[in-house]
């Protein structure tokens, strides 16, 4: 079965989940996708495999045209228990926009995906968390961080703005995120950023618009949390083509 939307920027699908395991992908533009805490943002390089019963949502990053294949898990045999991002090489976009087209019969279909299904390769990318705390004044500083990530104050001078101690504070964030409040303004750094990379933005810019106060040091944050570099994780077409290929299914 195959989904196919034009989405403008900023465009999100509610909540919700398949019966059929469903592979996200855009052939043109950015899509992002949204798992409880998780989150992946997708170039037409990149596709997230989101097995059946998986509650997600999914929207996009600018204008972008998503497809949405979907797979039977009665006759899948990729037995993915969880979200994984793939990489999207010239052979196998061609067979995702050939399943696209109209008109194909069942038994050309089931041949086209068994292909796609042995050409699906999994990326060792740890997906950016941002948990969101229910106490009001950490709710207070999640806002001011989201709307500017570059916010260089720490927990003392936030804590004058909401009217809490810095101890109080972190310990809310150890509480209720799981995670320091410099973990978690980290997460919420490389989030912010992945848009901007994905729409080829310069590192020295990106870095600057986070926070960070040089490319090299966002670099190595950015590889620290998500497994790999800016770069790898928007690897060109061009590239892709080039790279290794490792096995996909499991």
């Amino acid at each position: 079965m195959l989904g196919e939307f034009d989405l403008s920027a900023g465009t999100w699908f509610p909540w919700h989940e398949h019966d059929f395991h469903q592979l996200v992908w855009a052939a043109k533009g950015v899509v992002a996708v949204n798992v409880g805490e998780a989150n992946w943002v997708l170039p037409p390089t990149r596709a997230l495999w989101v097995p059946a019963g998986i509650r997600h949502r999914t929207g996009s990053v600018g204008r972008a045209a998503l497809r949405g294949i979907y797979a039977d898990p009665a006759r899948c045999p990729v037995r993915w228990p969880a979200p994984r991002m793939v990489a999207v090489r010239p052979l196998l976009r061609e067979i995702l926009e050939y399943l696209t087209g109209d008109g194909l019969a069942e038994d050309v279909r089931s041949r086209a995906e068994a292909v796609a299904f042995d050409l699906l390769e999994p990326l060792d990318v740890v997906p950016i968390a941002v948990p969101s705390p229910s106490d009001p004044r950490a709710r207070d500083i999640e806002a001011a961080v989201l709307a500017d990530p570059a916010d260089p104050r720490g927990l003392a001078e936030f804590g004058r703005d909401v009217g809490a101690s810095e101890r109080t504070l972190a310990r809310i964030f150890v509480r209720e995120c799981r995670m320091t409040f410099g973990t978690w303004r980290t997460q919420a750094r490389l989030r912010a950023s992945l848009p901007l990379l994905a729409a080829g933005m310069p590192l020295d810019g990106v870095a600057h618009r986070v926070g960070y106060g040089s490319a090299s040091a966002f670099v190595a944050a950015f590889r620290r949390a998500v497994g790999v570099t800016p770069g790898a994780y928007f690897l060109s077409a061009r590239t892709a083509a080039t790279s290794p290929r490792s096995t996909g299914r499991s």
